[in-house]
């Protein structure tokens, strides 16, 4: 049995959207928890076994997987999918870069920009916001989507940011178009109809 924790809108949306593009809404009990937000709402929910009160968890017959880019890589390999190129694909090794990229730089030079956060050793270890933007412009001028011709969890996952801080999106017409495709979506207009309901 399979059961998501998700709070409605967070980092989990991106997990009801894979899910919806999967097909997969069957296999999948979605259970609804409470997290603290950062304007002081909400609060740590008790029947979430997240090891720190977050979202995504998803609890696979006991055994647990956090964190977005894990649980998207579970559930492509529980499910094989479109959405991720099958093992010896010669696209695999490219998906993969983007989904571990995404957690482990990504979203920190996003969250560090957001907050105006400027250190050497951070701009040494992660670069910046702006290296991020040039990585993913890179990519792009090869096709519509991460990895050329076909829409992936990875676009799902890399353009999530830009959905919810629309300021940090660049003024690049590639990327801009990009994020515009993958917001319209229906997978991603379904999860966000029901986020606000």
């Amino acid at each position: 049995m399979l059961t998501l924790y998700h709070a409605a809108p967070s980092r989990s949306s991106r997990i009801l959207t894979l899910i919806d593009e999967m097909g997969i809404g069957d296999k999948v009990t979605i259970k609804r928890v409470t997290i603290p937000r950062r304007d002081g709402t909400g609060a740590r929910d008790p029947s979430n076994p997240h090891p720190e009160g977050k979202v995504p968890c998803l609890d696979h017959d006991g055994t647990l997987i956090s964190e977005t880019g894990a649980i998207m890589l579970y559930l492509l390999e529980l499910f094989p999918s479109d959405l991720a190129p099958k093992i010896g694909d010669p696209k695999r090794g490219e998906f993969l870069t983007w989904m571990y990229w995404y957690g482990s730089v990504m979203e920190p030079v996003i969250v560090f920009a957001a907050l105006e956060m400027e250190h050497p050793g951070l701009a040494s270890t992660f670069r910046d916001h702006a290296a991020a933007i040039s990585r993913i412009h890179a990519a792009l001028e090869y096709g519509p989507w991460l990895l050329g011709d076909h829409y992936s969890a990875a676009d799902l996952l890399v353009y999530s940011p830009y959905a919810w801080f629309a300021e940090m999106l660049p003024d690049d017409p590639l990327i801009t178009d990009w994020v515009a495709r993958c917001a319209a979506r229906p997978a991603h207009l379904r999860t966000k109809s029901l986020d606000a309901a």
